[in-house]
């Protein structure tokens, strides 16, 4: 059988992913047993504008914001965030900064006993 599913969020046009927000907010809002006058207030949005949410209207971003915020539910935005990635070549420098070996030395110096060994083959 074919996994493919029209189902599936990918899939869904705008007005549809409005409704799967405004159906997880209330979700959500309604297992934390709050009203939506209290989260409205908490969020310092009307009560008319969550509820339009919560229906999948259009509403501000910000709005969405500040209710994932009063459900304690911004978490939930962290696979928006972008990480930085290094480079082959600042991987290897860093790597053969950490591979750099200390050992005592027999010899004295001036303020230390010990020496860098930065003879790692590389």
């Amino acid at each position: 059988m074919n996994d493919f599913s029209y189902n599936s969020i990918e899939y869904k046009d705008d007005d549809s992913l409005l409704r799967v927000l405004g159906r997880f907010v209330q979700h959500h809002r309604l297992q934390q047993n709050k009203t939506q006058e209290s989260v409205a207030k908490e969020a310092g949005i009307s009560r008319s504008t969550l509820s339009l949410l919560e229906q999948g209207e259009r509403v501000a971003m910000i709005t969405f914001i500040r209710v994932l915020r009063t459900l304690n539910l911004l978490h939930m935005l962290e696979g928006f965030q972008i990480s930085q990635r290094l480079s082959p070549i600042e991987e290897m420098l860093i790597l053969k900064e950490k591979a750099t070996k200390y050992r005592a030395s027999n010899r004295k110096s001036n303020n230390s006993d010990w020496e860098i060994n930065e003879d790692i083959g590389w």
